[in-house]
């Protein structure tokens, strides 16, 4: 099994699901990620177990590839697997999957990979334990920032009461998951929030790598930075540029109805869905700020425009 480079709730919580669900039908099982599982998800089963690539002594004849949009998103522990690759088994939820896998369970209308999970393991008859029910409890409440994200669905309500009701507990998870923050990670969000730029419906602000050097900070992701500026009332999109170690940014987006992010991403090259989306980019930091900033600038007046012709055609009507 193989998640996301960079790994979210979303991801660790797929990934270690399927694991436990595989395990239990028989099936010896490998975790991967290129990167480190985050700390905060340690409390989830198998996640002390997830490797950052394959084991090479191990002949694979499956590959389950969990909230992956595209093969990129798997990084080494994909590209590196010996030729020919195993048969590969895509599940997940973006709207932007390519669907690269030779069978494909995407679902762009669940609010998140675990949502999807939930219902194939009960229609495989998959025993659904508290252990397992943690997992998918964990990627469902991340996904959906507690349930207030757009999307949410009386399903989405349905499936966190079954998980609750398997044993999961939803205080726990939300507080280790979602609320809980180290000190690292408030020392990036200050960096970030005293160099913020407004202009144009268009709230961004980039980290460098020094300043993640200084804060101990070794994630390349936003850990909610993004989320946070998307609250801004007069924000029409949002982003957080963070450059990495090999000189490559890393762009997090956000935004609120009737904004699309996932456009301007995927017109950079990357993906995820209409209110949440990110890209990188392999320029310096300045240039790819400039770079992003153009785009997403462009994107606000074009779906702006947009949205006023929809309300004056619907005001004809």
């Amino acid at each position: 099994m193989i998640t996301h480079i960079d790994p979210d709730g979303d991801a660790i919580g797929s990934l270690t699901a399927v694991g436990q669900a595989l395990k239990q039908t028989g099936f010896r099982v490998t975790l991967v990620c290129d990167d480190r599982v985050p700390a905060r998800f340690n409390y989830l089963p198998m996640a002390t177990d997830v490797q950052r690539m394959p084991d090479e002594r191990v002949a694979y004849d499956l590959l389950v590839a969990v909230d992956c949009g595209d093969e990129l998103r798997m990084g080494y522990a994909y590209a590196d697997l010996a030729d020919p690759k195993p048969f590969i088994i895509n599940i997940d939820h973006h709207v932007t999957n390519t669907r690269f896998g030779d069978i494909n369970k995407v679902e762009p209308t669940a609010t998140s990979t675990t949502e999807i999970l939930h219902g194939l393991f009960l229609e495989l008859g998959i025993e659904i334990t508290p252990d397992i029910a943690k997992s998918l409890l964990t990627g469902l409440v991340t996904d959906t920032l507690g349930f207030r994200t757009v999307g949410v669905t009386a399903n989405t309500l349905r499936t966190a009461a079954d998980l609750i009701d398997a044993g999961a507990d939803l205080g726990f998870v939300s507080m280790e998951a979602l609320n809980l923050r180290a000190f690292s990670t408030m020392q990036i969000w200050r960096a970030g929030m005293n160099k913020m730029h407004f202009d144009d419906g268009l709230l961004w602000t980039s980290i460098t790598l020094q300043e993640r050097r200084e804060a101990g900070y070794r994630s390349r992701s936003s850990v909610g930075l993004t989320n946070l500026l998307a609250d801004v009332e007069e924000a029409a999109m949002a982003a957080v540029l963070m450059e990495s170690e090999d000189g490559s940014v890393k762009i997090s987006l956000r935004c609120r109805p009737p904004y699309n992010v996932a456009e301007v991403a995927v017109e950079l090259g990357g993906g995820g869905h209409p209110l949440a989306a990110g890209c990188t980019l392999p320029s310096p930091l300045a240039e790819a700020e400039a770079t992003l900033v153009r785009s997403c600038k462009e994107a606000i007046e074009r779906q702006s425009q947009a949205e006023r012709a929809a309300v004056a055609e619907a005001g004809a009507d």
